[in-house]
């Protein structure tokens, strides 16, 4: 089963290689990585697919909890949530197959981002199992080049995964006047 891990990171210098060397010494297999800033200055944002079972998910958590930049650490697998990945996929198409190419690419709601005499560039923002689908119907065509962004996914209504949802008021002054709050009214205190 693949497993979706959110974490929020302190945004500096060598935590992705800290992240990915505790993986590779456990032997954790990561199957996708996106990282990206938050909304939150200095704070990013890893969503990492781990294939395992429920055990290897704990582990992972436990695990990055010991790292000092992992701020906070999410499972979203069992959470109902908003997952997308980002594919383009250069496939070749001649001036008569190109009607057909923009055809499936309407029937998947992807878009044609580019056009040239024998290819066109297909971009495609949806969950892994429609951009399968897509690049499956796509191959007959030739695909000459393909790229994914990975698994994005954030939890659906008002529940977040953001950093200072939970943390007691003490936390949050801590984190106010270290700089990763904005200066002014505290925004989640739970106590």
């Amino acid at each position: 089963m693949k497993h979706t891990v959110v974490a929020l990171v302190e945004d500096r210098p060598g935590v992705l290689n800290r992240v990915a060397s505790l993986f590779r010494r456990r032997g954790f297999n990561i199957d996708s990585l996106a990282v990206g800033t938050t909304e939150e200055q200095g704070i990013s944002r890893m969503t990492i697919v781990v294939d395992g079972g429920d055990g290897i998910v704990e582990q992972v958590e436990k695990q990055l909890y010991k790292l000092i930049d992992v701020v906070k650490v999410s499972d979203l697998t069992k959470e109902e949530a908003v997952i997308r990945e980002l594919v383009l996929v250069k496939v070749r198409c001649n001036r008569d197959q190109r009607r057909d190419v923009l055809d499936l690419v309407d029937i998947f709601r992807a878009q044609a981002v580019d056009v040239s005499p024998n290819s066109m560039i297909i971009q495609s923002v949806a969950d892994e199992d429609r951009n399968d689908a897509l690049i499956e119907n796509l191959r007959p065509f030739g695909i000459r080049e393909l790229t994914r962004t990975g698994r994005v996914a954030m939890v659906r209504g008002a529940k977040t995964t953001a950093v200072h949802e939970t943390e007691s008021g003490e936390l949050q002054r801590f984190h106010s006047e270290s700089g990763r709050l904005p200066e002014g009214e505290l925004p989640f205190v739970s106590d």
